[in-house]
């Protein structure tokens, strides 16, 4: 049975979608306005503008309100929230990846994200280091350091609470399990816990300094490989440590 909240906004929703009814889209927008503002104050605390998370959410809920059927029923908040959720998310990744990482970097890692989904599609396997570089006509190093700025990039999520205690985003309804990972300095010092202090200063280099894996290897005296296992285990650690899982 739906509540009178649903009713009132899939009324609405069809007056704006059938008839371009503005005022009722105006109306929708308010009704959802606290929704929006409790959405962005979970992400405050990250180094970004509230004001600007909000804006960004409300791009996220005008987009849903563009897309939603209102003849299929349902509530409309829950399809709001995870649109709500990925425009914030979005405003992040424009904002930190774009300071943290080098343009040509972040080409690079979108080009490899889709010469190795076309080559899974292609062939069924993976793409190696060696495949992508030759596809890409890059060297195994720019390959092997823009995975490794991608993972790290992804490696921690937004999803999770910013504050101690805060209530998961569960509590709105509808949850994004594939939720955008990126790269926040202030996480990932607190994730760098959970490694010790020569992995530390790898990530460090690679993703402060912006050195390539060859040159860390030649500061502590292993191949270029090793420095790659090296950043491939502390991401990973430090992905175990964030979410409060004990590493071995």
């Amino acid at each position: 049975m739906s509540t009178r909240r649903e009713r009132i906004d899939n009324d609405l929703l069809r007056r704006y979608q059938g008839v371009g009814d503005l005022q009722a889209r105006e109306r929708l927008v308010e009704r959802c306005m606290p929704l929006v503002r409790s959405v962005a104050r979970r992400y405050a605390g990250r180094g970004q503008d509230p004001e600007d998370l909000t804006q960004a959410g409300l791009v996220g809920l005008t987009n849903a309100i563009e897309r939603y059927d209102a003849g299929r029923g349902g509530r409309f908040v829950s399809y709001a929230v995870p649109n709500i959720q990925g425009e914030i998310r979005k405003h992040f990744r424009d904002r930190t990846w774009a300071v943290h990482v080098p343009r040509a970097v972040q080409e690079l890692d979108a080009r490899l994200q889709r010469a190795r989904t076309q080559t899974l599609q292609l062939t069924g396997r993976e793409a190696g280091v060696d495949d992508l570089a030759q596809m890409l006509d890059v060297t195994t190093d720019e390959v092997e350091d823009a995975q490794a700025a991608g993972r790290s990039y992804r490696a921690l999520s937004l999803d999770h609470p910013a504050k101690e205690g805060a209530e998961p985003f569960a509590a709105h309804g509808a949850v994004d399990p594939g939720f955008a990972r990126v790269e926040n300095v202030d996480v990932i010092e607190r994730a760098m816990r959970g490694i010790d202090e020569r992995d530390r200063q790898v990530v460090r280099w690679a993703f402060g300094d912006g050195l390539l894996q060859r040159e860390i290897g030649e500061r502590i005296g292993v191949s270029q490989m090793q420095v790659s296992r090296i950043l491939k285990a502390a991401l990973a650690r430090m992905g175990d440590y964030s979410l409060g899982r004990k590493t071995a």
